[in-house]
């Protein structure tokens, strides 16, 4: 049934599982977050979501042990939330362009952008080899 030796096949679908998993996490977040960061205290919720995803995506490149693992959830959130927060034909716009919803869309992204730097910092030094001990 396709499988090689070694179970390569499914160490392959189960590897492609994982990252659909933690893709759709990442946009479940986005989805809940922006129709939750105007709840109150106001700016506190929006900043507290965008601490929420740096975790997400810092903790999800630490349990695969790659960049990747780290880039699927912020790419689910990313595109969830600046999906979410384009305006309709009618005029409609889920994410206003209040403080609330600039801390939740900007503080979001940068908390991305930092997860994935923090993430692919822990990367290259788990990569990096330990030094020789002194003679």
């Amino acid at each position: 049934m396709g499988m090689m030796s070694g179970g390569t096949t499914t160490s392959r679908a189960y590897t492609f599982t994982v990252y659909v998993v933690i893709f759709v996490f990442g946009v479940v977040q986005g989805v809940i977050g922006s129709f939750q960061y105007s709840r109150s205290p106001v700016p506190v919720i929006a900043i507290l979501l965008a601490v929420v995803i740096f975790a997400t995506c810092v903790l999800c490149g630490w349990g695969t042990t790659t960049f990747s693992g780290a880039l699927a959830p912020a790419a689910g959130w990313l595109l969830a939330s600046f999906y979410l927060s384009m305006g309709t034909h009618q005029g409609s716009v889920i994410i206003a362009n209040t403080t609330a919803g600039k801390w939740y869309l900007y503080g979001g992204a940068l908390a991305v952008l930092a997860s994935l730097l923090a993430n692919f910092a822990l990367w290259l030094r788990a990569k990096v080899p330990p030094p020789e001990p002194p003679r």
